[in-house]
């Protein structure tokens, strides 16, 4: 696609954003939640106070990614989970299945509309890791309906998905965590942690790894719906525009297509490695500036400190980019200071120069970055102490709008500035129109 092609996407009838099954609310307190923000109520019975109580779970969204999630989740002692839910009943009984095998019960509940499981006040706590379109407003929900979140990422699809996301977390005094466990895994840590200790010198450039970004709005064709107790496509849409069923989107072809995925894409591995760039230049307040695309790359500048680059990765699982020396598996991230640099990526491994400093690093437990262990596990601890997570509410805010405004500087294919007080583009109208999109009123859903 050109750049002249990035800069627009074609204009839909009404009816798009509208759908053909609007249905009144079917509980009273959905409609108490839609006009009224709720203070949080006094959930987890003693919880946070006493490490003899169990922190309830729900499930929002069980497909293969939630699945592992939760496999890392269920081995702790002091968390049970409680209840599924999802549209389609075909995962919704697997993600059943799965909880009362692990237990040796048949005691977890399923829902269709998770809605209903918000309702529910044995829930102290929920995953949600349905798709993109939902992540914000299903966190946004349970955050009012007083439920601790730990949402996959990207967790919001625009900037002021995130930015709202992030606002009612606070207002309601809520534990998020986002799902961008690599802060939590050992060898991330190590190399952030080395890269802040200054035996790097000064930090100049830190490299992220990305997927190339796409832009794709095709449509597949229509297919007769099933049963809505078999898969509720109006609700699967959710705040998505409005399209005729296929299968391929909810057996997950819904990726890459802009009504449904975030940022061209680029917050598939940007969520992670951008925000790992950020905590390596211990600069979780701070925001680049500066934003500026490349045929191979996006250049993300501070206004005082180091440049992230987003490096594009044709073939993330093949031979290594030019921008790193080693393979290190997926998501690898690379940060140069004057005096040395350290890379490291999912395979668990770190190579640093000047050699010298391998000595210093400590013994690092080879855990593969898609364990979720102790990401869930700093979840349920803050969840307890009343304290905050490794990616809590403001890391992802920060994180996602920097990836945010990076795919806008791709799209529109030029250099955009952003200015992290407002949150907005300066002067430039053009790239505010990528702040937000419209959404089906799917709280009538």
């Amino acid at each position: 696609m050109s750049r002249s092609e990035r800069k627009s996407l074609p204009l839909k009838p009404l009816w798009y954003w509208i759908g053909d099954e609007v249905t009144t609310p079917i509980m009273t307190r959905r409609r108490f939640l839609q006009g009224v923000s709720l203070a949080a109520p006094a959930l987890l019975s003693a919880t946070a106070g006493s490490p003899n109580e169990t922190i309830q779970l729900g499930v929002i969204g069980i497909g293969p990614r939630a699945r592992k999630v939760l496999a890392g989740m269920l081995p702790w002692k002091d968390v049970r989970c409680m209840a599924i839910a999802d549209v389609q009943a075909s995962r919704r009984e697997s993600g059943k299945d799965q909880v009362d095998r692990f237990y040796g019960t048949g005691d977890c509940g399923v829902h269709r509309d998770f809605r209903e499981l918000l309702d529910r006040e044995d829930i102290d706590a929920v995953l949600i890791a349905t798709g993109d379109r939902w992540h914000a407003d299903a966190s946004i929900l349970a955050a009012r309906a007083g439920k601790h979140v730990y949402s996959e990422k990207p967790c919001g699809i625009t900037i002021d998905a995130c930015r709202r996301l992030a606002d009612a977390v606070l207002e309601h005094d809520r534990v998020f965590q986002a799902g961008t466990q690599r802060r939590s895994v050992p060898n991330f840590r190590a190399a952030a942690e080395l890269a802040r200790s200054g035996r790097l010198g000064r930090l100049h450039t830190l490299h992220a790894s990305v997927y190339t970004p796409v832009l794709d709005n095709r449509w597949l064709p229509a297919e007769p719906r099933p049963p809505r107790e078999e898969c509720d496509w109006n609700l699967w849409l959710g705040p998505a525009p409005w399209r005729p069923y296929n299968r391929r989107y909810v057996d997950g072809q819904w990726r890459r297509l802009w009504d449904f995925d975030s940022g061209a894409t680029l917050l598939d591995w940007g969520a992670h490695t951008l925000d790992l760039c950020r905590w390596a230049a211990g600069g979780d307040r701070a925001m680049p500036v500066e934003y500026e695309p490349f045929e191979d790359r996006i250049e993300c500048r501070h206004a005082d400190g180091p440049t992230i680059v987003l490096d594009f990765l044709k073939d993330p699982f093949g031979d290594r980019s030019p921008h790193y020396r080693t393979r290190l598996g997926t998501c690898p991230v690379r940060y140069e200071g004057d005096e040395g640099w350290v890379e490291t990526g999912d395979s668990g491994g770190i190579v640093v120069h000047p050699a010298s400093l391998q000595e210093e690093l400590p013994p690092i437990e080879r855990v593969r970055g898609l364990d979720v262990s102790a990401h869930s596990r700093d979840f349920l601890d803050a969840i307890r102490s009343g304290g905050t997570t490794v990616t809590n509410e403001v890391v992802m805010r920060h994180s996602h709008i920097a990836c945010h405004a990076a795919a806008i500087s791709w799209i529109l294919g030029r250099k955009v500035r952003l200015d992290p007080g407002t949150e907005r583009f300066v002067e430039d109208p053009e790239a505010d129109l990528f702040l937000s999109r419209p959404s089906r009123n799917w709280s009538r859903i």
